[in-house]
């Protein structure tokens, strides 16, 4: 496990829309642009083998996309290359983090310099949800599913612990990227959760502003 006094200042950022990266989930990407295929073989040249992914946003003034100010580091746990030199690679995710400034130079992928400071949790041990209760949560999730003619393994979801559970939906559920900041920025695994069964609602009612189960 890294420890925080081990994360580097500098990190490789990739911007990619709707993908969310929690700490301690994994999350597979196919790498085929030349700039983030160089990202990669840089990051496996280092000992953290950290990418920081970052939703962009919309900075007026600004050519080309902005970027939030907290992201999730991932290390590069597993790796293949296909044959014609594109990479499959699996993040881990290793900790949260809030975007200093960016690097400026010949780099042809954006770096940042970061700040780990106040996710100290993000390198611990999976966190509990005391308050959760899986019931009426896979009941609501199950007609968000029909609603959306979408499958799923019930019998995986029923037994899986809470942290997995409510991140893994989190990171996989096709959300506005705004809605994923707000999971990812979550102060804990009840929070995301609240969070979470809310924008499920939500879009349950069709984005209509009503009341909200907690």
């Amino acid at each position: 496990m890294i420890k925080q006094t081990e994360l580097p200042d500098t990190i490789a950022i990739f911007p990619l829309g709707g993908a969310l990266l929690l700490p301690r989930s994994r999350l597979p990407l196919h790498i085929f642009e030349p700039r983030y295929l160089q990202m990669i073989e840089d990051a496996l040249k280092t000992d953290a083998r950290l990418i920081g992914m970052v939703q962009p946003n919309k900075v007026p003034g600004r050519e080309g996309p902005g970027l939030q100010t907290i992201g999730c580091a991932g290390r590069i746990t597993q790796f293949s290359e296909t044959e014609d030199g594109r990479y499959m690679i699996t993040l881990g995710g290793v900790s949260r983090f809030r975007v200093v400034n960016e690097v400026e130079g010949f780099s042809p992928y954006r770096k940042c310099v970061v700040n780990w400071d106040g996710f100290e949790r993000d390198l611990g041990d999976g966190e509990d949800d005391t308050g959760f209760h899986r019931k009426p949560f896979l009941d609501l999730l199950g007609r968000y599913f029909e609603a959306r003619g979408l499958s799923a393994d019930w019998s995986t979801l029923k037994e899986a612990d809470d942290e997995l559970l409510i991140n893994s939906l989190s990171m996989m559920l096709d959300l506005e990227g705004e809605d994923k900041q707000a999971l990812l920025e979550a102060p804990s695994l009840e929070t995301r959760r609240e969070t979470l069964v809310t924008l499920i609602e939500y879009a349950l009612r069709g984005g209509e502003d009503e009341g909200m189960m907690q």
